[in-house]
């Protein structure tokens, strides 16, 4: 059976959060207005830390200012995102981690509550085999503004995971043989459910469980 090594993405394989980013390069672009965007978008942040998050609000919010732009403009937004945002926070050793699970023949996965159109090219750089984020929903070619399907956010990761697995059967892996890395306290039930969990410089919440539950905690900032 083929080991599932699964990453999430925001402040474990980046030295950041990619959604924060987001809005921020969206201030920067000149499309959403600085001073109410920001107070919000760090409102949201803050729900997320506490585990709080109301997804399909945050998601509207994200996208409304990209709502109806052609496919071109939001591949040329994002390059630019990748750039200026994204790039500075990619962690060496992150990639490195990422390369040993793969030299070791091991199916790599990044699950991330933040939605794939952010998040795509992400995965991209890092190499990683698929990419598991909550999806968005697309009529005429162009974004709503509103989540397709279920968000992958908390217990939702597992689901969305299990439906990929499901989906994808010639890869025979599970969920039971996998280890997850992740910082947030909102991952605990997926940790809890993989064969293996690592807490990747944890938040105060997750770091506590851990211990608990004598899980690795390791850093990828530090050198």
């Amino acid at each position: 059976m083929r080991k599932l090594a699964i990453f999430d993405l925001d402040n474990t394989l980046l030295a950041g959060d990619s959604d924060h980013a987001w809005g921020e390069f969206l201030i920067n672009e000149g499309l959403a207005d600085a001073e109410a965007h920001r107070r919000q978008n760090d409102a949201f942040y803050a729900q997320y830390q506490q585990g709080t998050l109301d997804m399909q609000q945050y998601l509207e919010f994200a996208i409304a200012p990209v709502v109806g732009f052609s496919r071109e403009r939001l591949d040329e937004l994002h390059q630019r995102f990748m750039q200026q945002h994204v790039d500075p926070i990619v962690l060496p050793a992150a990639l490195a981690l990422v390369e040993e699970h793969k030299t070791a023949g091991d199916l790599c996965l990044i699950v991330t509550a933040t939605n794939r159109f952010v998040t795509q090219p992400i995965a991209t750089r890092f190499g990683v085999h698929d990419l598991i984020a909550t999806d968005l929903e697309v009529a005429d070619e162009v974004f709503t503004g509103r989540i397709a399907g279920i968000p992958c956010f908390q217990a939702g990761k597992i689901r969305k995971l299990q439906s990929w697995l499901d989906a994808n059967p010639e890869h025979g892996a599970n969920i039971s043989h996998s280890v997850f890395y992740s910082d947030s306290f909102n991952d605990i039930p997926l940790m809890e459910a993989a064969g293996e969990a690592v807490a990747v410089d944890p938040d105060d919440k997750l770091r506590a469980h851990a211990q608990r539950m004598g899980w690795p905690v390791i850093s990828l900032r530090q050198p």
